[in-house]
């Protein structure tokens, strides 16, 4: 899932830049951010850069993606996670080492790491070369390039054996397969795949097999999770106007879409907290063309049963001068994960993972129901 990786994002998003202090707390004057979670704590460090991270299901370890040294794409990575003290740990490297990879997600059993992976590429050792060429004439140039996520049609998904590192593929089809994650009871996995000529969401038993089709709008469907009850999914889109994400959700069998935000916006990387009925994700206005966008962490609380899903208004929890992405949550819900570019000594920092504890009592404050006679705008793509 970007990582910036699987998702169609705006390249005004991110620029590379070297790696930020490592292990501090974040030095912040906002008002906002301490109202709603501790002093953030940097734990990802050593890497060129580091993203998309999420917790293991016993909360003891962490998978992301990362760019290590010397080489131009990310990899996928594990560590130990201390939720006492936590802060940077040796990272395990779990993909090959080559191409490009994303989308890291562990099995409910903890045992399987999934991720997206472009090292059977045939053409991979051109790949690399261009990647590197381009990053030296950068270096010579002095230039920073804004993010952009491609979309390899080398990418394919596999499960790695956490126990011996033993890789199974579980796609096959041409073109990009990515954007990958387990469902609660570990029995399916859902995941993107423009085979269709687009990128669609798609649903397969965690073998591989049964692959079925969940959206088939024009337009980037991505990004999808399941609710902790396995009855929903929430995604990103940009079905109404094109790279313009916006947050939506439907029933687990693709029915009952509703979206959540809408406007000039843009809203991706929706994650649902595992015990409270609340839905964070990564937006930034982009009404003023003026202004630069600085995206930021945005939480709303929800009702979701026979009736449908509505969503109240969306409250605002990070106002830091540096980009907020990519929300995850700890299995006991009382942590906050995210990638940002907060630390660096004056130089422009490089995105790595931060955590923060949460005041769930001042979010539950704060977040309002959704109206009564809100309409849910629900349609089927």
């Amino acid at each position: 899932m970007a990582n910036f990786g699987n998702s169609r994002v705006p390249a005004v998003l991110v620029s590379a830049a070297l790696l930020g202090a490592g292990g501090a707390w974040a030095e912040t004057s906002s008002t906002l951010e301490p109202r709603y979670f501790s002093a953030p704590r940097q734990v990802t460090a050593g890497l060129e850069k580091a993203g998309e991270g999420y917790f293991s299901p016993d909360g003891r370890s962490l998978c992301y993606q990362g760019v290590p040294p010397g080489y131009p794409f990310y990899q996928i990575f594990v560590q130990p996670f201390d939720a006492a003290e936590p802060g940077p740990a040796t990272p395990r490297r779990i993909s090959t080492g080559r191409g490009r990879t994303t989308c890291a997600w562990f099995s409910p059993d903890g045992g399987r790491l999934l991720f997206a992976s472009s090292h059977l590429d045939p053409a991979l050792d051109r790949t690399e070369a261009t990647a590197r060429a381009r990053a030296e004439e950068d270096a010579r140039a002095g230039r920073r390039r804004r993010y952009q996520w491609d979309f390899d049609p080398e990418m394919e998904i596999f499960a790695a054996s956490l126990a011996d590192g033993e890789l199974t593929r579980l796609t096959h089809a041409p073109g990009y397969d990515a954007e990958c994650s387990f469902s609660p009871d570990g029995r399916r996995i859902l995941f993107v795949s423009d085979r269709d000529g687009d990128p669609d969401i798609y649903v397969m038993n965690a073998d591989g097999s049964d692959v079925r089709q969940l959206t088939d709008a024009p337009g980037y469907d991505g990004g999808p999770f399941y609710s902790p009850d396995g009855a929903w999914i929430a995604y990103r889109t940009d079905r109404v106007e094109k790279d313009a994400l916006q947050i939506h959700v439907m029933r687990a069998d693709g029915t009952g879409d509703v979206a959540i935000t809408s406007g000039k916006g843009v809203h991706w990387a929706p994650f649902w907290h595992p015990t409270q009925p609340w839905l964070i994700w990564t937006g930034a206005d982009h009404s003023d063309p003026t202004r630069r966008p600085n995206y930021d962490l945005w939480i709303c609380r929800f009702e979701a049963g026979e009736s449908g899903f509505k969503a109240g208004p969306p409250l605002r929890i990070t106002d830091h001068e540096g980009a907020d992405v990519l929300p995850s949550f700890s299995p006991d819900g009382t942590l906050l994960l995210w990638t940002a570019s907060r630390a660096g000594g004056g130089r422009a920092p490089a995105s790595q993972l931060w955590t923060a504890r949460l005041e769930l009592a001042a979010l539950a404050r704060d977040l309002e129901p959704p109206a009564p006679t809100s309409p849910t705008t629900e349609h089927t793509p």
